[in-house]
């Protein structure tokens, strides 16, 4: 199929997918694919579905370090994960390797390949895909979305939309799960913890303003306000939504988005799950998609060119 300013595409993308969205849509405006004219209007629109725009309280939680978002802490659910990961690559089980792969082929972590002493140094992380900061964790901790969204437009012929989730209530001045039957077991957990968030007093705040109270709300993976739109370090243009009928049509280069209940993974794994909820969203998303099919004026069809002649 084709792909370019005439021919550009929708993209809808969940969690850390709607940022990585943003960042090939940064890399098409950079010209970074050698060869290709690219440009941002190859992307006709982004939606996001829990998109981690500005990082997650999270992280931290399971291992990053609040002074600086780049590092793991010693003892840590990362570190364990880590650990883990290495070692399930070394082992290299084919079966296993069918039924799930984590995409580090390209590091050569095969006992085949690395022999004991590679794996001793992937373990010391002297090398492997846990070597430098180029992985996801450093890019979901609030700082480093910082440094991200530092480099990353929003473009004014492209259109955006974001869902932000939240399963969380104001309970006697706490916020609380908002209940036990709507929240993923798996979730509830975090939930939980990240609605009690505080900032280590003796770390300096990720940004000018933070405030504990502003993350709170969150859906077991994301803090909502990190789901809105891109904020840090500056503010994008954006408009919250309180009924999809207040912006028909919408304007490109605004981040619309709209808050609703839900856990970080209630529109993606089950529809079964989210109910009539999980139809209403995803029709709503290809109803907005149909809408904007084009950036300019719709071209006529053959047989449409025909009938206005006649007419």
């Amino acid at each position: 199929p084709e792909w370019d300013e005439d021919h550009p595409i929708h993209f809808v993308g969940h969690s850390a997918g709607a940022q990585v969205v943003r960042v090939l849509q940064q890399m098409l405006a950079d010209k970074a694919f050698k060869g290709h004219d690219t440009s941002p209007n190859w992307v006709l629109s982004i939606t996001s579905l829990s998109g981690a725009f500005n990082g997650t309280t999270r992280t931290y939680f399971d291992g990053m370090q609040p002074e600086d978002g780049r590092t793991m802490k010693l003892i840590s659910l990362l570190q364990l994960c880590r650990l883990g990961v290495i070692i399930y690559d070394w082992f290299d089980i084919p079966w296993l390797k069918a039924y799930y792969n984590f995409g580090f082929d390209h590091f050569n972590m095969s006992w085949r390949k690395m022999g004991v002493w590679g794996l001793v140094d992937c373990l010391l992380g002297n090398v492997g895909p846990f070597s430098s900061g180029d992985w996801i964790l450093p890019d979901l901790t609030i700082q480093g979305s910082v440094r991200l969204n530092s480099h990353i437009k929003t473009f004014p012929d492209t259109y955006y939309f974001s869902y932000a989730t939240k399963r969380t209530q104001q309970l006697l001045g706490f916020t609380v799960p908002s209940g036990i039957l709507g929240i993923h077991p798996m979730l509830f957990i975090r939930v939980l913890q990240m609605s009690q968030w505080s900032h280590p007093p003796d770390v300096p705040p990720p940004y000018k303003g933070y405030r504990d109270e502003d993350w709170w709300d969150n859906d077991g993976a994301l803090n909502t306000i990190s789901m809105m739109y891109p904020r840090l370090p500056v503010e994008h243009p954006h408009r919250l939504v309180s009924n999809d009928s207040e912006c028909h049509p919408l304007q490109p280069g605004i981040w619309y988005y709209k808050i609703i209940e839900g856990d970080h993974i209630l529109f993606i794994v089950s529809r079964e799950r989210a109910g009539v909820q999980f139809d209403l969203i995803y029709d709503s998303i290809f109803e907005r998609c149909r809408k904007h099919v084009f950036r300019k004026n719709p071209q006529k069809l053959p047989n449409q060119a025909h009938q206005t002649l006649l007419s």
